[in-house]
Order: structure tokens, then sequence, then C-alpha cells
């Protein structure tokens, strides 16, 4: 639904530079309006930041698995869409590999990390207000009740970094889904047999995205603004892209 369009914002991180385009901008504020940011300014700036930052995170991972095999990276772009690792020259198929399976890894890792520190948390809770007669578990809980609310945000955290990591396998190009069973299908096929078939799983996926849009707004009341081309897998399967 967003594509890039023009960069608004630039800067450098461990000498890679990121490029911050319109479109995530919009974006920005098309959630937080959706997330009722007059309402509700903390949650509202708190989703986004999450969202934004575990984006970025992702494509830094993808820019991690360009610098250890020597594939220069001209640069990473966030835009409304998501985002993007540009590389300077084309990898090899294993390099490739590595590349795009860093992006959902690194989304897993913090869906790890954000469950272990909300345990941590909980467990310094619980240690506390051990042994404490009944009387006094209000005032306990009220002396930690920041605690609560930075597990929730935790929680929230590694809720949307879980998400990130499944949406990511899904077999459908541009995402990294598709681009590794692209990549696992070349291990036992000629290019361009892995390549048509990988067009033909992901015409299907494509196909089915629409009442699965549907049916998460309607379970969950979250919108994706991403949706794959069924034009583009299905020139794809049919052998005219490369």
């Amino acid at each position: 639904m967003f594509s890039p369009t023009q960069t608004v914002m630039s800067f450098h991180i461990f000498g890679i530079r990121v490029d911050i385009d319109r479109s995530l901008v919009m974006l920005v504020l098309l959630i937080g309006f959706l997330s009722g940011g007059m309402q509700n300014p903390v949650w509202a700036v708190s989703i986004v930041a999450m969202l934004v930052g575990s984006i970025f995170l992702h494509e830094l991972g993808h820019a991690w698995g360009c610098r250890v095999q020597g594939v220069p990276v001209r640069r990473v772009v966030l835009y409304g869409g998501g985002g993007l690792c540009e590389q300077a020259r084309s990898a090899t198929r294993h390099q490739s590999e590595l590349i795009v399976a860093m992006g959902p890894l690194v989304n897993l890792a913090i869906w790890a990390l954000a469950g272990l520190a909300q345990w941590a948390l909980y467990a310094f809770v619980f240690n506390r207000i051990e042994g404490v007669i009944p009387a006094q578990m209000t005032q306990a809980a009220a002396e930690n009740a920041w605690i609560y609310v930075a597990g929730f945000y935790l929680d929230v955290l590694g809720r949307i970094n879980l998400a990130l990591f499944l949406l990511n396998l899904i077999p459908v190009h541009p995402l990294d889904g598709g681009k590794l069973s692209e990549l696992a299908l070349m291990r036992v096929l000629p290019p361009r047999s892995a390549s048509r078939i990988s067009g033909w799983i992901g015409t299907i996926a494509a196909v089915l995205w629409w009442p699965a849009l549907i049916f998460l707004y309607v379970s969950s009341g979250w919108i994706l603004f991403f949706a794959p081309s069924i034009r583009d897998h299905w020139r794809k399967a049919k052998g005219e892209q490369a």
C-alpha cells in the first residue's frame, strides 16, 4: 500500500546510511490516529515507536548479514511499507541465505528477550510480596505498579516482534519468506525452475492474503498495510520474471 517516494531525513549508524521516507511519516500519523492518539497519546507513541524500532532492527539484521560476509550495504530505507536493505553489489546464493534470514531472526530474538525481561520483572515482584499479609497486598501492589506497566509494554513489544517474524516467513515476495523459499528451492532445482515454483506458491498465498486480511481485522481489529502483488507472482510463475 505504501512504497518509497521521497527521503525526508537521513542519518548514519555503524557506518550505514539510513533513509527515512515520507511514506513512513504518513504511516506513523495514520497508526497514531487509529491507536487513539488524541485520547491516549502515550499508548499511540509507544505502539509507533515499538513497531518502527522493530522494523529498523530487522533491517539492521539484514545489514549485519551483509557486513559479516563482505557484501557492502548502500543504505537502509524505512518507509510506509516496512523497510529494505539495499546492497551495493549482488550477493551469492549462499550469502543471500544468511542475509535474508537475519531479519526475521532479529525479530525472534527480540521476542525472546522481551519475554525473559517480563518474566524477570514479575519474578522480582513476586519475591518482594511473598509472605506479605493480605492487608498489605494493596500497598505492595501499588508500590510495584510500574513493574506491571513495564511488563505490559514488554509483552506488547514481544507480540509485535513475533508477528513480524511470522509475517516475514510467509512465502510471498518481497517478504523474506518468499526469498527464503526460492533460495531453498535453488538448492535442489535449477534457478529458473525454482523461480517459477516460488511464483506459483506466491500466487496462491497472494490470493489467500485478502480473506486473511479481512479475518485479521474482524478477529483482532488489526489492519495490515501490505498486500503482495498477485500479478507479479503470476508473471513469475509463468517465467516472465527472473
